[in-house]
């Protein structure tokens, strides 16, 4: 019974080896053609058609340039260093596709007499408040409004993410007609209503 216990632990630790933890993490990106990709004091930079993002780096997660791709490994043998080694992986893709091709979230917008404009860098809010709500569109970002949706469009994947659940949180999609804004494709749990006796 012992020796069973002590094999199951060697298991245990062993899935924990760097072999296991990242698939992701050991592919190498690809840096595209006309894109330019620096490492310097510990924060990564990628400069492309569409601008420029940053990505300050965790001592625990080493990155190297060589040529056109970037490999990432972990720096020590930590959990944190395995946890992270995938995560900045991803986050390096994102900084290359938003540079090359952007991201976008498109919102779409439910129930009578509910419209948004988009004028500038606001964003104008009309959806059953006695008051129209009116919204600051963050630098960098554009949102383009058409008929009933709302599109979110901008380099960085996380403020863009960001940006329009803020969009979504002034009137979330209510249970019962699923009045309000969702994004789109989102699906909303309905509830019956009262019926008459």
């Amino acid at each position: 019974m012992e020796k069973m216990h002590e094999r199951r632990m060697l298991e245990v630790n062993n899935s924990f080896s760097f072999g296991n933890m990242s698939r992701l993490g050991k592919i190498p990106v690809t840096i595209p053609s006309g894109v330019e990709v620096t490492f310097t004091d510990g924060v990564l930079t990628v400069k492309g058609p569409k601008g420029t993002l940053t990505l300050p780096m965790r001592e625990d997660v080493t990155l190297t340039i060589e040529g056109a791709e970037i490999t990432l490994a972990p720096a020590n043998e930590s959990k944190a260093a395995a946890a992270l080694w995938g995560t900045y992986a991803a986050l390096t893709r994102n900084l290359i596709t938003g540079v090359t091709e952007g991201f976008s979230r498109i919102l779409e917008i439910e129930g009578v007499g509910y419209r948004a404009e988009a004028q500038g860098q606001k964003l104008t809010l009309n959806v059953g408040f006695s008051h129209p709500v009116l919204m600051d569109v963050p630098e960098g970002m554009t949102v383009v409004v058409e008929k009933s949706t709302i599109t979110v469009s901008g380099i960085d994947k996380h403020a863009v993410g960001q940006f329009a659940a803020n969009i979504r949180k002034v009137k979330p999609p209510e249970p019962y007609k699923g009045k309000g804004i969702r994004f789109q494709g989102e699906y909303i749990i309905r509830k019956q209503g009262k019926k008459a006796v």
